[in-house]
């Protein structure tokens, strides 16, 4: 009977939480929008359009060789540069 218990609060904690009332709804960025500023020189003053057209809350500039943290965040669009400083692609993450 303890172990029913148990397993029972354990998949509770699991169960997905709901936001709070009034709180922001998770946002996640649509990379696919941006698919006409790809072989665009890259400058920061596109990056409120790509946040604006992506509906991402953060973006990212990738360089080659850049060194980029592995964590996830589907609000985070990801700007990928070629070695001309052009735009390659979009991703979000």
């Amino acid at each position: 009977m303890k172990a029913m218990i148990l397993l029972a609060l354990a998949a509770a904690a699991c169960a997905p939480a709901e936001a709070p009332a009034g709180a922001d709804p998770i946002r996640t960025c649509n990379a696919a929008a941006l698919a006409s500023m790809v072989g665009r020189a890259w400058s920061d003053s596109l990056r409120p359009e790509a946040l604006r057209r992506s509906g991402a809350r953060a973006a990212r500039v990738i360089r080659p060789g850049d060194m980029v943290t592995m964590d996830y965040r589907g609000d985070r669009l990801n700007v990928h540069l070629n070695g001309d400083g052009r735009i390659e692609r979009f991703d979000c993450g």
